[in-house]
């Protein structure tokens, strides 16, 4: 019985033959007698403790497989999640900086080009019309060809259009450009999906908020590249310099690994064992005993999956969620410039509008109007820490809610007559809660869908998300001139419909882990049934 004490050895064996997977028939046994199959296992010996009712049972307890979860979970996050992290980061750069470019390109082009206000919203929508293009497609290309593909691709495509639009001689080029831009950036949301699978469950909420800390670093450099540029360089220098995060993501792809659950779903088991095992060796731990579960994928994700009994309340209270928080991030980043060019917002509501006294009258943007985009850009670091500190806390669908509705309750003083410190500190609160919550919209949606149709499930959200981004360039830069009061109502009434809509979301997900297939959902659901009733009867 001594020997039973002992510390368990773990061993790594090849089987001949499948069904002979018990340890008990490894005894008296040498490797060249078990094969030389590919299926490679990892197989424990029994170390049950002295005293145990069961203790002579043998290795009943042992588990023969073990899931990517349980992997993930066993190497925890380390090295190898931190490149991850970096790499796919830049990409989330490269998207925030060619998105806030839109609030500085358009008042610049309306005084050098002599554009009209709906020409100036425009260049703004074309440019959410080819997000709104590209997000699904993208989504299908990751769910297909795999999420490091997809990065790879839809890069490239963007830094090779934004390097061009750069070069555009007259407003309808720049248009069509632009709107290829949008479709290259459409695939930027994937970056969350691949990074989300790299992480175990206990750290994945705090992890792709600190992912959106790229974001708001995109969009600083570029408030500080405008700054530095626009004065002397110009806007076609600001568009070219704009893509350099792009281009360092595409000269190290190389060493971005494919995701493990892609791998593992489309049955490339022997990749995803691999991809974890140099995950595990990275962070310098070993993977849990036994042999890597299969998993099988039904199908690789098509839109009604989003809408089976299970999941379509949950999709469409997403995608109004999703079209809200672009249609009031966005906004509020378009309002910034429109409302610092006003003065304050004294200036701003004369009888109840912006009345420029000519239709083409323009402001080129000043070093102070630089300044204060630059501190309303800011916030969003106080607003990603608000949701690291809430997230893990108070759950997914509590913060989301909170950003909504924190968002409306700043807005609302803008309706008074405020100088341009106070409407300064209430744009920079606003940015703060709804960029915050934006980032938790990333965490809520990979965890809630399965891995057949998360890809999928991102892009069609962040498709929807570009339909609200289309909407406020039109209220932000042409409704306002009409009625501020009337811009500023939509913004605080969509804020308030989406907390609610937030809290309304059939499932939290907090703690939760990612679920592979609505197979292992169900199968998931059973096995959580069957314990409960087991944890009734033995009470």
């Amino acid at each position: 019985m001594e020997n039973w004490s002992k510390t368990a050895m773990i061993s790594y064996k090849r089987w001949r033959n499948p069904e002979l997977r018990d340890e008990l028939h490894f005894v008296g046994e040498i490797d060249e007698d078990q094969g030389t199959d590919n299926e490679i296992c990892t197989i424990a010996s029994a170390a049950p403790k002295t005293g145990g009712d069961n203790s002579a049972s043998g290795s009943g307890s042992n588990k023969d497989t073990f899931t990517i979860d349980d992997a993930l979970d066993a190497v925890g996050f380390g090295k190898s999640q931190l490149k991850v992290c970096l790499i796919t980061g830049l990409a989330w750069i490269g998207d925030a900086m060619e998105m806030m470019i839109l609030s500085i390109l358009g008042p610049q082009l309306h005084c050098e080009w002599r554009l009209p206000s709906y020409k100036v919203a425009a260049i703004t929508a074309v440019v959410f019309v080819g997000m709104g293009i590209g997000s699904p497609a993208w989504g299908s290309v990751s769910n297909n060809f795999g999420r490091k593909a997809c990065l790879v691709i839809c890069m490239s495509w963007t830094l090779f259009y934004g390097l061009l639009s750069a070069f555009s001689p007259v407003y309808s080029w720049l248009l069509v450009l632009r709107g290829l831009v949008g479709i290259g950036i459409g695939g930027a949301p994937q970056s969350v999906t691949m990074y989300s699978e790299f992480l175990p469950a206990k750290a994945r909420g705090a992890n792709i908020i600190l992912i959106g800390a790229f974001w708001s670093i995109g969009a600083v450099l570029e408030v500080l590249l405008a700054l530095w540029i626009m004065p002397t360089l110009g806007w076609r220098w600001l568009l070219g310099l704009s893509t350099i995060p792009m281009a360092i993501f595409v000269c190290l792809c190389y060493w971005l690994p494919e995701s493990p659950r892609f791998e593992a779903l489309t049955g490339r088991r022997e990749k995803a064992l691999a991809t974890l095992s140099s995950i595990a060796k990275e962070n310098g731990k070993a993977l849990p005993p036994g042999k890597l579960a299969a998993y099988k994928q039904t199908d690789r994700g098509t839109i009604k999956d989003l809408f089976n009994a299970q999941y379509w309340k949950t999709t469409v209270l997403l995608w109004f969620i999703w079209f809200s928080f672009a249609f009031c991030y966005y906004g509020i980043v378009l309002l910034t410039t429109e409302l610092f060019q006003a003065g304050d917002a004294c200036g701003a509501i004369q009888g109840n509008k912006i009345e420029p006294s000519c239709s083409l009258e323009c402001n080129y943007l000043t070093s102070a109007d630089y300044k204060d985009l630059l501190w309303t850009t800011l916030a969003e670091f106080p607003g990603l820490l608000i949701v690291l500190l809430l997230v893990d806390r108070i759950g997914r669908k509590k913060s989301l809610a909170l950003g909504f509705f924190m968002f409306s309750l700043c807005i609302l003083p803008l309706y008074a007559c405020i100088g341009r410190v106070t409407l300064t500190i209430l744009i920079f609160l606003a940015r703060a809660f709804i960029s915050g919550g934006y980032q938790v919209a990333f965490v809520y949606t990979p965890e809630v869908f399965p891995t057949e149709s998360r890809a999928l499930a991102i892009g069609t959200s962040s498709a929807i998300a570009r339909l609200g981004a289309l909407v406020t360039p039109f209220v932000a830069q042409v409704l306002l001139r009409t009625s501020v009061y009337l811009s500023l109502t939509l913004y605080i009434t969509c804020g308030l419909l989406a907390g609610v809509a937030s809290l309304l979301l059939p499932i939290e997900t907090l703690g939760r882990c990612l679920q592979e297939s609505n197979l292992d959902q169900e199968a998931g659901e059973s096995t959580s049934n069957s314990q409960t009733d087991g944890n009734t009867h033995s009470s």
